[in-house]
């Protein structure tokens, strides 16, 4: 019975996305309809739009794996090792040389190339 109630439930996703839509659409007008009243209650109603979009939104398919792909992430993040300050340091200071070696190398092809140019063309 638990598939069968799922199952009609996401094939009511389209009409949980057209309120989605109809929701921040009618949030924009709004808006701009009230744009003499305080900022902030315009960025507070706003907010309030975007919070009970993204809620009926996390109740469709994609939504539900939208969020299992955020704690997905959160989980791989927590076991990313970052560098210490010295491996820091020194990959940059690696990366800084390879910069300036790889754009005198590419200055003297072009020297190189130019005054080939010039002979050429007298």
């Amino acid at each position: 019975m638990s598939d069968v109630s799922e199952n009609f439930s996401y094939r009511l996703d389209w009409f949980k996305w057209l309120l989605v839509v109809v929701i921040i659409s009618g949030s924009i007008y709004a808006n701009w309809y009230y744009s003499e009243e305080s900022l902030l209650y315009r960025v507070i109603g706003f907010l309030v739009a975007i919070l009970i979009s993204g809620f009926i939104a996390s109740l469709t398919f994609r939504g539900k794996a939208l969020i299992n792909l955020a704690f997905g992430a959160r989980t791989e993040w927590k076991k990313v090792v970052w560098p210490t300050k010295q491996e820091r340091n020194q990959t940059t200071l690696i990366v800084l040389a390879v910069i300036v070696l790889m754009a005198l190398i590419l200055w003297g092809i072009d020297s190189f190339f130019s005054w080939i140019a010039k002979l050429i063309m007298g």
